[in-house]
């Protein structure tokens, strides 16, 4: 069995559920914490799994082996992309908590940073994770998120704006 993710895609794409597995196991690392980083704990690994599930009904069309990675994230993207939007269809801004301010942080206390990236929009969130925790390029981040680098730059830009003000202290700026 060839250990490439192109090889157990192909092998996948030929209805092996166990190559399919394997690839489930090699990347699931990484897309729970890029699903962690626009949704949130509650929902990271149900959204993970859902997208799994629509990859492997899919994976026919999945032309490129090699690309599994990229396109694996953007199915996981959109999906995310989608339960924010409902998410907060159906949410009042009351039930989302504050980040705590860094201004009255004591010295040797971590800022929770997971609740002040939750003050950016969902696009936002995903794109400094790919750029910080992934470190993939503009190109690379437009592919899987569906967008082009200068809307990845801009989004990266936004948040960084958003992240300033909220470490500052302030609350001025919408998402």
């Amino acid at each position: 069995m060839e250990e490439t993710d192109a090889g157990l895609v192909r092998l996948a794409q030929q209805g092996d559920a166990n190559a399919f597995s394997s690839l489930v196991e090699r990347h699931w690392g990484r897309l729970v914490p890029f699903a962690r980083s626009v949704l949130g704990d509650a929902e990271a690994e149900d959204a993970v799994q859902d997208a799994l599930v629509v990859a492997w009904g899919k994976l026919d069309g999945l032309a490129e082996p090699a690309a599994f990675r990229g396109w694996v994230l953007r199915i996981l993207g959109r999906l995310c992309f989608r339960r924010a939007r409902f998410r907060r269809r159906f949410l009042s801004l009351a039930g989302i908590p504050e980040p705590s301010d860094p201004a009255t942080e004591t010295v040797g206390q971590a800022f929770e940073v997971e609740r002040i990236l939750r003050r950016l929009a969902p696009r936002q969130r995903a794109v400094m994770h790919l750029t910080v925790v992934e470190g993939m390029s503009d190109s690379e981040i437009g592919t899987v998120m569906g967008i082009d680098a200068a809307s990845v730059r801009s989004h990266r830009r936004r948040a960084r704006e958003r992240l300033r003000q909220v470490l500052a202290g302030t609350s001025a700026g919408g998402r």
